[in-house]
C-alpha cells in the first residue's frame, strides 16, 4: 500500500508539467533566499581574498628572512 502510494507520487512528479509548476512555485522562495544571502556571500569572498593575501605576504616575508639568514651564515 505504502510503496504504491510512493510510486504514484514519484510518477506524478516525473511529469513535465508538474516539474514546471513546482519550479514556478519555488522560484520566488529561492530568489528571496539568494537575495538575503547575497551580502554574506560578498563578505565571505572578501574575507577569503584577504586571508589569501595575508598568507601570501607571510610566505614572502618568510622566504626573505630565510634568504637573509643563509646570507648571514655565509658571511660568518
Amino acid at each position: 500500500m505504502r510503496d504504491s502510494l510512493v510510486n504514484q507520487c514519484l510518477d506524478i512528479l516525473k511529469r513535465d508539467d508538474i516539474k514546471h509548476e513546482f519550479k514556478q512555485l519555488l522560484k520566488p522562495i529561492i530568489d528571496f533566499i539568494l537575495y538575503e544571502i547575497n551580502p554574506y556571500i560578498y563578505i565571505t569572498l572578501a574575507l577569503f581574498f584577504l586571508i589569501f593575501m595575508m598568507i601570501l605576504a607571510i610566505l614572502v616575508i618568510l622566504i626573505m628572512l630565510l634568504r637573509n639568514k643563509t646570507n648571514a651564515i655565509k658571511v660568518l
